[in-house]
């Protein structure tokens, strides 16, 4: 199967290619352990978008075999009825990865929301626990976010060559820019972020082996502003009107696609480049979530982070740090203590 059209990367046939090794994996699974993994996915609200996107996610659960589980609640639900189900999937032996369709209603606390996602089901991978470790040298994260993952998905399948090379990341949202550039990083590319306040942006993306374009402006990204031979991956999806479509728009990306074909050595299409990879990147934490589980190597002391003054919920150990910086600062204090007596009894 030809992952590239040229020098433009096929988004679609990648996936179907990870989607059939998922697939794979998924058989393999139910004849060892008969069981499958299961995937779990909270919606609250009647959006119509997040609604087609989780009927899309559940489809390709079906697809690969995996068990797809669901629970809708309506916009007007409280935040502890959706805490409730959310706990409700984490104790479900079946569910091995969660997930809750964003955005969530104004009245309902986000963060307090994802933080309540065990550890080993956090399949999207924003818990605070996976985004620090993502972020941390000599640490990996249990998972990392579905579409940054999916654009270095892009870059491996493809024989685009991370290491040692310049990248540049054009946006640094907590949905893509900060973590694929983590994730760059931890691939030792020496990785720049340009965001609204960077000068120059044009000649810092111009310097650029590898270009992720993530800012959420429609072709923001020039092809004079590339490299020759630049990857680029163009993570936008910006809607404009277009009187030909059916539906009075079509989508296109953060760069110009038709000037940058001629100057990049590999680009992503909008639509067909990262948009398939996302999806097929959380059926795949989902499988790995769901080995972990079979093989009884799920984190035993991960739970849910509660936000608040009470120390109660955070994890044995981020208390057993506490704890022990409690005990050395007295140490250090009860020795001064000891220290200065002596030096008294010394001079008297």
């Amino acid at each position: 199967m030809s992952l590239m059209n040229g020098n433009i990367i096929d988004g679609k046939a990648v996936a179907e290619q990870i989607r059939k090794e998922i697939a794979a994996q998924v058989v393999a699974m139910k004849e060892k352990y008969k069981r499958v993994p299961g995937l779990a996915v909270v919606i609250v609200g009647e959006r119509g978008d997040s609604q087609t996107y989780v009927r899309m996610k559940q489809k390709a659960c079906e697809e690969v075999g995996i068990a797809s589980f669901g629970s809708s609640l309506p916009a007007s639900a409280s935040q502890e009825e959706v805490l409730a189900t959310v706990r409700r999937f984490n104790n479900n032996p079946d569910v091995h990865g969660i997930l809750v369709q964003l955005p969530l209603p104004p009245h309902v606390d986000e963060a307090a929301v994802l933080g309540a996602i065990s550890l080993n089901k956090d399949v999207d991978g924003f818990h605070p626990f996976n985004i620090g470790r993502l972020a941390m040298k000599g640490r990996e994260p249990l998972f990392a976010p579905c579409t940054p993952l999916g654009c270095i998905a892009l870059l491996d399948r493809c024989g685009i060559d991370i290491k040692g090379k310049r990248a540049v990341v054009v946006g640094r949202s907590n949905i893509v820019g900060m973590p694929v550039a983590m994730l760059l990083n931890k691939r030792d590319a020496t990785v720049t972020i340009c965001h609204a306040s960077t000068k120059d942006m044009e000649a810092v993306v111009r310097d650029a082996d590898i270009v992720v374009a993530a800012c959420g402006r429609s072709k923001m990204v020039k092809g004079s502003w590339l490299k020759p031979g630049a990857a680029v991956i163009d993570v936008g999806t910006n809607p404009t009107p277009d009187a030909t479509k059916k539906s009075g728009f079509k989508l296109v990306g953060d760069v110009d696609f038709d000037e940058a074909k001629s100057v990049a050595g590999a680009i992503t299409p909008v639509p067909g480049g990262v948009g398939p990879m996302t999806i097929t990147m959380l059926l795949q934490n989902t499988v790995e979530s769901g080995r972990r589980f079979f093989e009884g190597i799920a984190l035993e002391d991960a739970k849910p982070v509660k936000r608040g003054p009470s120390a109660e919920g955070v994890t044995p150990i981020i208390m057993g740090m506490f704890v022990a910086g409690i005990i050395i600062k007295e140490g250090v204090t009860l020795l001064r203590r000891i220290i200065t007596r002596s030096s008294s009894s010394s001079s008297q």
